[in-house]
């Protein structure tokens, strides 16, 4: 069976992509479920695929219509019914501040509340809980669950549903590369849900940091060990499996690159440079050539220099000499990888006349760059809002990885490897930052500070030559 069957077998029916769209937005619309799940990047990706496939447009809203008001009702009825027994759950019982913040809102809001909650992001699915724990008439809960549901259906939807109708007007993409560009997108969806989720669960009150302090608890040896590792009580699980992992999956896919495609590119490597070839305009080229520049040498120091003033001004040192040791330790690697590897590149425009393909110096600089920066950032957030930060610095690596590939520089297997090297480096640098208790950077202006990072990256791309 060639990829192209398996692809089309595996694309959901018109039935059960709908099935699909409500059951995200009842998810999305749960108590507490909707907190940890990305419920509008999913609903979206979901909707453009109901355009793409030319769904009448009623169906996919009516599915996310129904959808939210069956999440929000079930948060109802549990708060209704369970009143006594839901602050002594998990995740309540250990983030009384979830309850909290929901019921400050509802006390301000009133009857709106329930109508106004479902578009605020970190309240939007305790609200109705608190409303059924509070025992607000069932009718006059039902009437505000309907109208914003009919609201946000058409809000969440039509973005999405109108980019799949009109994606292949957007970008000229041949028949062929439907399937692979739709399997790419889901690989990089399920890769950052996957690392949403394995984040939040190794924090200190997630299950898996639960799960491993218990087993480490029966071991004396273990236990010891565990203790040595923590700071401030708390033991940095997160990152040291984002460094065992990280750094098995660089190793184990530079040794695949050194036997497969060393010396040429792997098939996979094809596949992909066809397909950025079928899908390339004289826009996005011009879009990869700006951010080449953003992610050069000159433009990850634009890109910091705003974060290092602060610090300075700050005086916090220790913030800015992990961030510097971080960035010239990735530097060095990039620089030892190429030179031991000696990978050609697929194209090798002037400037790049003297470096070679593997791995991608842009991608790594990328993920050390803006993966800290969202670590740090993330640490003074409340638990609602820091898979935020995450998404964002997400999204910010993977254009600047897939701009490598429009401009044709870099292979997908150069990508990889690079995104897993920075992982490892970001990594270190946590690990080392966790290794005793520091003041917070907290109040941090990370909003200006970003604008300004982008202001300056932007007059690095419009008036200074790459290098």
């Amino acid at each position: 069976m060639d990829l192209a069957s398996l692809l089309g077998q595996l694309t959901p029916s018109p039935g059960m992509l709908l099935l699909i769209i409500a059951i995200i937005a009842m998810l999305e619309s749960l108590a507490v479920v909707g907190v940890l799940v990305p419920g509008v990047l999913l609903i979206t990706a979901a909707a453009s695929m109901a355009g793409h496939q030319e769904l009448a447009l009623p169906a996919p809203l009516l599915a996310a219509f129904l959808g939210a008001v069956a999440g929000d009702s079930a948060s109802f009825v549990l708060g209704y019914t369970q009143r006594e027994r839901v602050t002594r759950c998990w995740p309540f019982s250990r983030h009384p501040e979830f309850l909290a913040r929901g019921a400050r809102f509802f006390q301000r809001q009133g009857v709106p509340s329930v109508f106004l909650g479902r578009f605020v992001g970190p309240v939007r699915p305790i609200v109705p809980l608190i409303a059924g724990m509070l025992h607000m008439p069932p009718r006059t809960f039902l009437w505000a669950n309907l109208a914003s549901a009919a609201l946000w259906a058409p809000a969440f939807v039509l973005p999405g549903y109108l980019l799949g109708r009109t994606w292949d007007q957007l970008i000229e993409v041949p028949p062929a590369f439907h399937q692979p560009l739709a399997l790419l997108a889901v690989i990089l969806l399920v890769l950052v849900v996957t690392f949403s989720w394995l984040r939040h669960h190794a924090s200190r009150n997630g299950r898996a940091y639960r799960l491993c302090a218990g087993l480490v608890r029966r071991q004396p040896l273990l236990r010891g060990l565990w203790l040595r590792q923590s700071s401030d009580g708390e033991v940095p699980l997160g990152s040291l499996l984002l460094l065992i992992l990280a750094l098995g999956g660089v190793s184990g896919w530079t040794l695949h690159v050194m036997q497969h495609g060393l010396q040429g590119p792997l098939p996979i490597d094809r596949q992909v440079q066809m397909l950025f070839e079928a899908i390339a305009t004289p826009a996005l080229t011009l879009a990869g050539q700006g951010l080449a520049r953003a992610g050069d040498l000159l433009g990850v120091v634009a890109l910091a220099l705003p974060w290092a003033a602060w610090l300075l001004w700050r005086r916090r040192l220790d913030a800015l000499w992990h961030i510097i040791t971080g960035l010239l330790g990735i530097s060095m690697l990039n620089v030892l990888g190429k030179a031991l590897f000696a990978r050609p590149r697929p194209d090798t425009p002037a400037h790049l006349a003297d470096s070679f393909s593997y791995p991608s110096a842009h991608t790594s600089s990328a993920v050390v760059l803006f993966g800290l920066a969202a670590a740090f950032v993330a640490r003074e957030l409340t638990p609602a809002w820091r898979h935020w930060i995450y998404w964002a610095a997400t999204l910010a690596v993977t254009l600047m990885a897939f701009s490598r590939l429009m401009i044709g520089v870099h292979w997908f297997s150069d990508l990889v490897g690079g995104a897993l090297l920075g992982l490892v480096v970001c990594a270190l640098v946590q690990l080392s930052w966790q290794a005793r208790s520091r003041p917070v950077l907290a109040p941090c202006p990370w909003p200006w500070l970003s604008v300004a990072s982008l202001g300056l990256a932007a007059a690095r791309i419009a008036w200074l030559p790459p290098i």
